[in-house]
């Protein structure tokens, strides 16, 4: 899988790349969905653990939206009309429901508090990505504070693929991982863990209604809206095309080096649990 932000154009068949690219794409997508860890989260230990790990590309998410917020919207003063208004009315109701949308009390919230207050539900105390923050307040770089809170390794590289890409790719780059590695593909990842999972639905409320609402906005609405962004900004030009795809494949195959290493340490944990639990017996 390509990994570079602006890997140049084939001279050759710029249509069979983009062609490839999409198979490849389509596979990896495929990939994520049907993902074994998925299966691994079979009791609360399971899923304290995948949430102390996931949250952090919870977070990480809110930079990819942010950076197009600013690119296709306008967040500066004065005010200038945007290029695409299209696309910054798309980009503004994204916004508003990741932001600020609402719990199950009829209040409102960002997708990332309402996350904590999940992991809290079920007794996953979000002590890394609590002292991550701290420390990025502090003004460490994220690099360190990562280092400092902490923060498994694979969880780090993969904050540190997103921010990277938020930082230094192009427009069009960012909106190909925005789309392909998060609302194209979090309907179907989420779906398989609910269907996979063994736990009681009604005994994690707030973390089902978090899942259940971005299987709803991301396949109905926001998924919908950023293919919509895409068609806007690169409609038929082949090198948009390329480095969108590239990114794509990027985000996807980071994903699934987490869902590798997190699927690893789920067994891991387990076997510990179950070898402790005969020592003792």
């Amino acid at each position: 899988m390509l990994t570079a932000l602006h890997t140049p154009l084939s001279d050759s068949s710029p249509g069979n790349s983009i062609v490839t690219m999409r198979a490849e794409l389509s596979a990896g997508m495929n990939a994520l969905s049907s993902h074994r860890v998925f299966q691994l989260v079979r009791n609360f230990d399971d899923l304290r653990l995948f949430m102390r790990w996931h949250v952090f590309a919870v977070w990480d998410f809110m930079s990819l939206v942010k950076r197009l917020q600013v690119d296709l919207t306008c967040t500066s003063l004065p005010w200038m009309p945007p290029a695409h208004p299209k696309a910054a009315r798309l980009m503004n109701e994204i916004v508003l429901g990741e932001e600020s949308d609402e719990t199950l009390t009829a209040d409102h919230a960002s997708h990332f508090d309402l996350y904590l207050g999940a992991m809290r539900e079920v007794g996953a105390e979000p002590i890394e990505i609590n002292l991550f923050l701290e420390k990025v307040r502090g003004g460490h770089p994220v690099d360190q504070a990562l280092t400092l809170a902490s923060v498994p390794p694979p969880v780090a590289a993969f904050v540190l693929d997103t921010l990277r890409l938020a930082r230094h790719a192009h427009t069009h780059e960012v909106l190909g991982s925005f789309f392909y590695g998060r609302e194209n593909v979090i309907p179907k990842m989420f779906s398989a863990l609910l269907a996979k999972w063994t736990i009681d639905e009604m005994s994690v409320p707030t973390f089902v209604y978090y899942l259940k609402r971005h299987i709803e906005l991301d396949g109905d609405s926001h998924g919908p809206a950023a293919e919509a962004i895409i068609a806007d900004l690169v409609g038929d030009e082949p090198l948009k095309q390329f480095e969108l795809l590239s990114a794509a494949l990027a985000a996807v195959a980071s994903r699934l080096r987490l869902w590798d290493a997190l699927a690893e340490q789920l067994t891991v944990t387990r076997s510990a649990t179950f070898r402790d639990q005969h020592v003792e017996a």
